[in-house]
């Protein structure tokens, strides 16, 4: 079996990943309402990092993200970027089910680097 096609506990199927689009993202509040609308997050999600890693790690089945867009947060918000990063590594190191977190470097990127239809940002 291809490793990208293998679902079930512990093996997010990295053929349909979840895309966390964050064009326009450079602070937390728009972080935030982005991973709310793109993310199966619960209805209880607080918008806070503790609440985030917490959602993250407690899904019931394997997930994969793909981050785009990330890199004009990181330079906006440096901080608030590494504190993203580690957030996402925590939830991964720490889901049960499996959880992977891919930061795109390009290729899926919205060439008009304007935000997604529908933001609210």
């Amino acid at each position: 079996m291809n490793a990208t096609h293998r679902t079930g506990h512990g093996a997010p199927d990295l053929s349909r990943p979840l895309v966390l689009d964050l064009h326009g993202v450079t602070d937390k509040t728009a972080f935030m309402n982005r991973c709310v609308r793109a993310l199966p997050l619960p209805v209880w999600f607080g918008r806070n990092w503790d609440a985030l890693a917490d959602s993250l790690a407690d899904m019931r089945e394997p997930m994969a993200i793909v981050v785009t867009g990330w890199q004009a947060y990181a330079e906006a918000s440096p901080d608030e970027w590494a504190t993203a990063e580690e957030v996402f590594s925590a939830a991964a190191r720490a889901s049960v089910e499996g959880l992977a977190v891919l930061l795109s470097l390009g290729g899926l990127e919205d060439p008009t680097g304007e935000p997604a239809q529908g933001s609210d940002d």
